[in-house]
């Protein structure tokens, strides 16, 4: 039966922590909430705990070892998904950090190369399918999937003396619609007439919820100009001639 030395112990924990510290780079380099330590400390973990159990000479007791760090990765991972109005984010923070651990794993194992392997998958994963992902979201069918979340913003210009009634509409109007506003800017112009901005989370097809509010607001004396765009998409859609 091997034994586990020292040197065997250092070599496969630096590996595992550089594998996770170079996942966590991309990750803080997107400013996301799991970056270069959290990813690190999260393959040092999954690593340590593994090389424990070599390192008593239980044959059978890496293997154990290595489906509970799966169990504890997953609440670890629950503390990162978070909702944000209709939808939820951090889905892929979670995911990461499964897979630090996952790499973590490899590299306790002993097999260094794997470890490299899986890190490089992780990091193409997040470089190479992030413009596929953006392209499908812009694709012509996106917009249907029910489960969807996208953000949309909506500009409207009044009398400044229909400001506070407007504003309270605007409101009303976003929730029979079932948007969910993340934000609401008003801003005062010199010529006697105010805009309110908001952004709202819109799930499903996009189009239907924002005309419906369209369709409440057109209609109202008042205002002057009223239209929508997503917020991806700089030209707005006019709503009002």
């Amino acid at each position: 039966m091997h034994t586990l030395n020292t040197l065997d112990f250092v070599l496969r924990l630096a590996v595992g922590v550089a594998c996770g510290a170079l996942i966590g780079v991309e990750r803080q380099w997107r400013a996301r909430m799991a970056g270069l330590r959290t990813n690190a400390l999260v393959a040092a973990g999954a690593t340590l705990f593994v090389l424990y159990s070599e390192a008593v000479g239980d044959s059978g007791s890496p293997t154990r070892v290595a489906s509970y760090v799966v169990s504890g990765i997953g609440f670890l991972g629950g503390g990162v998904i978070l909702r944000d109005g209709a939808g939820v984010r951090g889905l892929n923070t979670a995911a990461t950090l499964w897979c630090s651990a996952a790499v973590g794993v490899l590299a306790a194992s002993g097999r260094l190369d794997l470890a490299a392997i899986g890190t490089l998958a992780v990091l193409a994963v997040h470089l190479l399918l992030r413009p596929a992902g953006r392209l499908l979201d812009r694709s012509p069918h996106s917009g249907t999937d029910p489960d969807s979340t996208t953000r949309a913003t909506v500009h409207v210009e009044c009398d400044r003396a229909a400001e506070p009634h407007v504003r309270a509409l605007l409101l009303q109007s976003l929730a029979a619609s079932g948007l969910t506003p993340t934000g609401l800017h008003a801003r005062r112009g010199p010529d006697s007439t105010a805009t309110l901005r908001t952004t709202v989370a819109v799930a499903g097809r996009v189009a239907d919820g924002l005309e419906q509010l369209v369709s409440r607001l057109s209609l109202e004396p008042g205002i002057r100009d009223l239209h929508w765009h997503l917020d991806d998409e700089p030209a707005p859609q006019p709503a009002l001639a």
